[in-house]
């Protein structure tokens, strides 16, 4: 029993699953393309089925109702992090990796536009291949924690920094797809976010109530949250980020060490920060470790379901996207998140320079994230498939950013805030 636990921990720590879905669904998509596409997009409750307009296939259940619960248990560990104690609390913390998060929108578009004009410029494809540029924004969330966790250890503050910034990041990627990307046949109708609202309201509620029940925060906020932006044809995978931080946590005070103004040169220690309610199984608690190992292994479907390319279709376009999420996500959020400390918003104790600019290369691995967006922003030939190879090796970027971080001692010295 307890070497099955360890096998378990050691699956979930490196998110093996999530890995060997993105080599099968790579594997799958080469060999029978056609076989690829016919099972992540089969009906599997018949061809007349749909919710809210949209067909029930396996894709649809696992982009846009499983992945409300990753996206959950991905809220959970922000949520921490701006709890007292944690490596955003108090707000003005939240500044500077908020600005990183635009500097990761703003430095990957700049960089694309850029390197379209030197490839496609006075072309009649230059408008076309240009309209991509959505696709240099998106972060993978679940690979970009499971890289930041192996570079700088599971607690330390740049993976709450990183994450933070992900799914910030990811926010504003699905505005960007909404308002740029609108699907023509689904438009958007913000008046059903009234009902997401509402779920955020039932959820206080249950909250003021003392209720400790967390599936009851779930099943009537998140239901509730997840039609009002299904509704409005709003990316309803972000349900749960608007409901999670509801739930009752039990978080200590904060220490004296961990103050407003405190400087990244300070010490600090890193792991009460990352789970600032370790200490009792609050319903916050209980939400994530309940969820965590069902969501960790079914990052494998999604994995599969959404890194299913041929390798055929390579061109400039590929190292446009891939140069702008490598350059582009490295200066943008490296840059605006120094600019953020020089206007007296720290970045949290145990962070430095080294570790920012390694955190900026992370959060280049666009690969399912930009995938999702590579599709909505191209068509068809001849730019989708060569877009989508880009994001793919995207994921490449794991590797760069294990040897920066290992070059750079960023996990030696964990914690100890020097630059």
């Amino acid at each position: 029993m307890h070497q099955t636990r360890n096998i378990v921990e050691i699956v979930q720590e490196y998110s093996l699953p999530l890995i060997a879905g993105v080599f099968l669904g790579l594997i799958t998509a080469n060999l029978d393309h056609t076989f690829h596409e016919q099972v992540v997009d089969y009906h599997f409750l018949g061809k007349d089925a749909y919710l809210f307009d949209k067909p029930v296939t396996i894709h649809f259940v696992i982009n846009e109702m499983f992945m409300v619960l990753f996206f959950g248990v991905a809220a959970k560990e922000i949520t921490d992090a701006a709890l007292p104690g944690g490596v955003l609390n108090p707000i003005r913390r939240a500044i500077n990796p908020l600005l990183g998060t635009l500097g990761g929108v703003f430095g990957p578009v700049m960089v694309f536009f850029l390197l379209t004009w030197l490839f496609y410029g006075g072309s009649q494809d230059f408008s076309r291949v240009a309209n991509g540029w959505g696709i240099a924004t998106a972060t993978d969330i679940a690979l970009a924690w499971l890289i930041a966790r192996v570079v700088f250890g599971q607690f330390h503050p740049a993976v709450s920094f990183l994450l933070f910034l992900a799914v910030v990041d990811d926010a504003i990627g699905l505005g960007i797809i909404a308002i740029f990307y609108p699907d023509p046949e689904l438009p958007v109708e913000p008046v059903w976010l009234l009902l997401t609202l509402a779920g955020m309201g039932a959820a206080l509620g249950l909250r003021l109530l003392k209720v400790r029940f967390w599936p009851l925060y779930i099943l009537v906020g998140g239901a509730l949250s997840w039609v009002g932006l299904a509704k409005s044809a709003i990316e309803p995978a972000l349900a749960l980020v608007v409901i999670v931080p509801f739930l009752p946590s039990d978080a200590p005070a904060p220490s004296h060490s961990q103050h407003d103004g405190e400087h990244e040169g300070e010490p600090a220690n890193p792991e009460p920060a990352a789970h600032p309610a370790a200490h009792g199984e609050s319903p916050l608690e209980s939400f994530e470790h309940r969820l965590k190992l069902p969501v960790d292994l079914g990052l494998f479907f999604f994995a599969f379901a959404n890194a299913g390319v041929t390798f055929g279709a390579i061109n400039q376009v590929t190292f446009i996207i891939l140069l702008s999420l490598i350059l582009g996500k490295t200066i943008g959020i490296s840059g605006f998140s120094l600019l953020a400390r020089q206007l007296g918003f720290p970045l949290p104790a145990g962070m430095g320079v080294r570790h920012l600019v390694v955190t900026g290369l992370i959060g280049g691995i666009g690969l399912t994230v930009a995938l999702f967006v590579a599709a909505k922003a191209y068509s068809g030939p001849p730019f989708q498939e060569p877009a989508k190879m880009g994001a793919v090796l995207s994921g490449g970027i794991s590797l760069l950013a294990i040897a920066l971080g290992y070059f750079l001692k960023v996990k030696e010295d964990e914690g100890d805030g020097h630059s």
